[in-house]
């Protein structure tokens, strides 16, 4: 091209997650202010994040996925056609054709097409019910499609598969995934991982085929789907089906077009991403690198259009074009991945298979937490991979230290805190070369440079910088501490405030409150806010965490209202604004409580009435209760009515409170049992019971060291010995799991509450929101040792005040469904539709699901197209 002469001419054939990456780096080097863009886009909308598609089922609509910045396509001049794909391209004469007609001269022709599901040959594939999951427009037909169906199978257990088996559980379906290799994401984890990621999956309660392929798709009279039948003679009857085998290259314009492509498929390109034709370039899914791979991530995708972008504002300036030599190469890819597939962290880096020669495996895994870690250790220490499933916290430090020898013995970079001697590995042992965000190859030295030498003091001012965290946002954690230690590095002090509103911890908030006895939120941000924000309303980080505190301190402080009266009930989130909790498809869970797990007979019938006559779907927890599920919000105060008639309270499900005590049956009914756990496990929920802190809280009781309630994995657990109880603290079985710390032991049952007592009045008193105990411990200074010297040997002198806290707490404890069943005005809350409260919506109607379980159970939908009304 010849810029001297006349305006050039770029278009680019596809605008998807790679393509509008494409012309932000265009813009970014001044390109689109120096030729006519033009775009090409086959969907009906502008680009959009593809790799958070599924959050679609769960509200997220298709403009809060676009990735195109408001008034970016005017700013810069470029024509984005959508709806109007490139059809053809004539090389010879340097055009491409639309499907609408027009036609578009080119000086260079930018190839983003990207892929395409692969449909494997399966005799009925074309069945109504058959669908694929890529687009915005698939997952519409989908959840279309599946309402008022009973049960979905997935073809295809990697990523995409998982994702779609996710989205037809969600939507009610009974779900069934099947896979032809051995295990789940046989490209990403190993045998181990597999293993562990399936136990998860079918925990999560999908049924996994593995190492069978689809040999029909079965219909029935009106040529519907009717099932699968599977290659081992099994079949699986279902109502639909979604390919999600892995996808294919988009190259069928470049085939067309004269160019090559790889014997796998894939537009062949070279280091700077141009084909054979010098004025062609092809980026993304669609393109086969230098190195001969077809990358089907996105990070690969947006380096590759990062070179493209180089290449054409080299050739665009004459300068630049002298040093062309030094210009972006892209000679290959980190394949490193972290997802949350059904709830489950995934990740795996580097040489994950371990495939080096002489390379030796550093394995954890715990089947019962569904926690697999596996580290691939060179002979010289170098850590060269890894493989992480249910417990992916330290990806985002592992993977840059990738090719490097960690400052770790590795048995300790994959054992969970709280087994073992503490690591003091974080982002300040990587070295500046680290690549910390894969997405934007941005390294530890880029961030350090952008708040020491270009003054940035915030996460976001980096990452608009550096684009660091932009991506996928697996490497936000390691970047806001890097930030963090480098302005602390600078002389800096760090902002450790709440939020926007309060300059204070949480903690700091707690001491304000409690000595001041301030009850409103009004009057702590007056006091105490921050001098813009006094005066305003606050934000949704601070309202709810001072919610919680002044909760937690309400019989000490003098606050007696209900969390619904007045003021406080502005405060709450969704789940304590209607006292249960929000699920995913708009319905609302039923939870009462239910001490120690034992209950009568006829509080037994009576969940088993209330759950027949509204059309509940019932399960048994794992901590002992009953949950109920598919509840409107206008038919909670009924449901509610009838069980605390029946003797019920609320179970806290919905709160940041205490959940449960666990319990094995103990010396009652075990013969091994040493003390009696039932009754321990009913004192101490009865005891804690309503009680607001940082996070929810869970508890068991074991009445042996054989530990069948697993006390060990909760937030405070009591084990009995033949002297009296163990107490340990600290545990957590959630996204990251952690063994409780042994806190005190043998102790007697007064004893025992009273370090209980303290212990949980100290964690609500000095721990920051939203953060567990597991957290909590790891992250206070001293830890278990400073909590041990805190709680049993008072060396603060403030145990007598943690015991008066919670022996207010107790005295003051009012069920919270009770009281609002009493008051008018509280439950002029619960409607569907504030506009209408009588009168029910005619697009709302219910559909069956779950049939096996149960006929007349239902679910809230809409008839399509429209969506849930939740949503």
């Amino acid at each position: 091209m010849d810029p001297t002469t006349r305006t050039p001419t770029i278009v680019l054939i596809g605008h998807g997650m790679v393509g509008q990456r494409f012309l932000e780096e265009l813009a970014e080097r001044g390109v689109s202010g120096r030729a006519r863009v033009v775009v090409l886009c086959e969907e009906p909308r502008p680009a959009y994040d593809r790799v958070h598609l599924t959050s679609y089922f769960s509200g997220t609509s298709p403009d809060e996925l676009s990735l195109l910045p408001e008034g970016f396509a005017e700013k810069h001049g470029i024509e984005l056609r959508v709806g109007d794909p490139a059809v053809a391209v004539d090389r010879a004469a340097r055009v491409v054709t639309a499907r609408s007609g027009a036609s578009f001269a080119y000086d260079t022709l930018v190839l983003a097409t990207g892929s395409v599901p692969f449909v494997p040959p399966v005799p009925g594939r074309d069945a109504e019910g058959c669908f694929v999951y890529r687009t915005i427009e698939d997952v519409c037909a989908i959840e279309s499609y599946a309402a008022g169906r009973r049960a979905g199978v997935v073809v295809g257990g990697g990523l995409l598969g998982l994702e779609a088996a996710g989205a037809l559980s969600g939507l009610g379906l009974e779900t069934h995934v099947v896979e032809f290799n051995e295990r789940l994401m046989a490209i990403q984890v190993d045998e181990g991982g597999g293993a562990a990621l399936r136990r998860t999956v079918e925990n999560l309660g999908l049924v996994v085929h593995t190492g069978v392929g689809g040999q029909e798709i079965t219909r029935g009279a009106a040529g519907e789907v009717t099932g699968i039948a599977l290659s081992n003679g099994s079949t699986v009857a279902a109502d639909l089906v979604v390919f999600s085998a892995g996808v294919r290259p988009r190259d069928q314009l470049a085939r067309e077009a004269g160019l090559a492509v790889g014997e796998r498929g894939g537009v062949v390109v070279d280091e700077r991403c141009r084909t054979a034709d010098p004025a062609v370039y092809a980026i993304g899914e669609c393109a086969r690198a230098a190195d001969g791979m077809v990358y089907g991530l996105v990070a690969p995708g947006y380096e590759m259009a990062a070179t493209a972008a180089d290449a054409i504002a080299r050739d665009l300036s004459p300068e630049r074009l002298q040093q062309a030599d030094g210009a972006t190469a892209f000679t290959g890819a980190d394949t490193s991945t972290k997802l949350k597939l059904l709830g489950v962290d995934v990740a795996s880096f580097g040489d994950a298979h371990g495939t080096a020669d002489g390379c030796l495996d550093v394995v954890y895994a715990d089947s019962r937490s569904g926690v697999y870690k596996k580290l691939v250790i060179g002979r010289d220490g170098t850590l060269l991979g890894g493989v992480l499933v249910g417990d992916a916290e330290s990806y985002g430090l592992l993977r840059p230290l990738t090719g490097s020898v960690p400052p770790a013995a590795p048995e300790r970079l994959v054992l969970p805190a709280g087994l073992g001697p503490p690591t003091a590995l974080g982002p300040s042992a990587l070295p500046d070369e680290a690549v910390v965000c894969n997405c934007h190859s941005v390294t530890k030295g880029t961030i350090r440079a952008a708040v020491a030498d270009e003054g940035l003091a915030t996460v976001p001012e980096v990452k608009r910088c550096t684009k660091a965290g932009t991506g996928c946002g697996s490497c936000l954690k390691v970047l806001g501490q890097l930030v963090n230690d480098e302005l602390a590095a600078s002389g800096v002090a760090v902002d450790t405030g709440l939020c926007g509103c309060f300059a204070h911890t949480r903690q700091e908030l707690y001491e304000i409150v409690r000595v001041r006895r301030i009850t409103s939120y009004r009057t702590l941000l007056d006091e105490h806010g921050r001098e813009g924000a006094r005066g305003g309303d606050g934000c949704e980080v601070c309202k709810p965490a001072v919610a919680s505190v002044i909760a937690s301190l309400a019989p000490s402080i003098g606050a007696e209202g209900h969390v619904l009266d007045g003021e406080q009930a502005a405060l709450q989130d969704t789940n304590d604004h209607f006292l249960a909790n929000l699920q995913r498809n708009g319905s609302y869970s039923v939870v009462p409580r239910v001490p120690g797990g034992e209950i009568t007979p006829e509080k037994l019938i009576v969940i088993g009435e209330v759950a027949r006559d509204f059309g509940l779907y019932t399960k048994i927890t794992g901590g002992q209760r009953i949950d109920m599920f598919g509840a409107r919000v206008d038919q909670l105060p009924r449901i509610w009515a009838r069980l605390v008639d029946a003797g019920f309270e609320s179970g806290h499900a919905y709160g940041k409170a205490l959940r449960t005590v666990k319990s094995c049956v103990g010396s009652t009914w075990c013969r091994y049992g040493v003390q009696d756990s039932v009754r321990m496990a009913i004192d101490l929920e009865l005891r804690y019971r309503g009680l607001r802190s940082p996070h929810k809280l869970k508890s068991a009781v074991s009445g042996c060291a054989r530990e069948c309630a697993e006390a060990m994995g909760k937030d405070f657990g009591v084990i009995a010995t033949a002297n009296g109880w163990n107490l340990y603290v600290g545990g957590n079985g959630g996204a990251t799991p952690r063994h409780a710390d042994l806190l005190a032991q043998d102790l007697s049952d007064a004893e025992l509450v009273r370090l209980i007592d303290r212990f949980l009045m100290f964690y609500i008193r000095t721990a920051d929101r939203l953060e567990r105990t597991s957290v909590w411990l790891e992250r206070i200074e001293g830890g278990l040792e400073h909590v041990r010297d805190v709680v049993v040997h008072d060396s603060l002198g403030i145990c007598e005040e943690l015991e008066a806290l919670m022996a207010a707490h107790v005295a003051g404890y009012r069920d919270e469904w009770a009281e609002a069943l009493g008051d008018p005005e509280k439950l002029r809350r619960f409607v569907s539709f504030v506009n209408a409260p009588d009168v029910p919506d005619p697009t709302v109607r219910f559909v069956p699901e779950r049939d096996q379980l149960k006929p007349d159970l239902t679910l809230l939908t809409l008839d399509p197209p429209k969506r849930s009304a939740a949503r």
